[in-house]
């Protein structure tokens, strides 16, 4: 391990921080599905609440992807805004 860069280990190792970081992006798109999903049943039972479970749904979504643009920014500041560099 004497020629190992420090440099280059704190890059490797942000590369798979970063990919780890990427895994928060199958949550919200297994329950954006799963809304999508329940509110089409819920329109389907209700046609006349259309507007208040759509507007319901949405907000859900939106709470929901949040979780994934946080991971996306994580992986994207570990990838070309590194903080670690600068520490070696």
């Amino acid at each position: 391990m004497e020629g190992l860069d420090p440099r280059a280990f704190v890059l490797g190792c942000s590369a798979i921080g970063a990919g780890l970081a990427m895994i928060a992006g199958v949550g919200p798109g297994i329950g954006q599905g799963f809304a999508a999903g329940k509110g089409a049943e819920a329109v389907g039972r209700q046609p006349e609440a259309r507007g208040t479970i759509t507007s319901t749904m949405l907000l859900g979504c939106a709470v929901a992807e949040s979780t994934g643009i946080y991971g996306l920014v994580v992986a994207m500041i570990l990838l070309f805004a590194n903080p670690l560099v600068g520490k070696i």
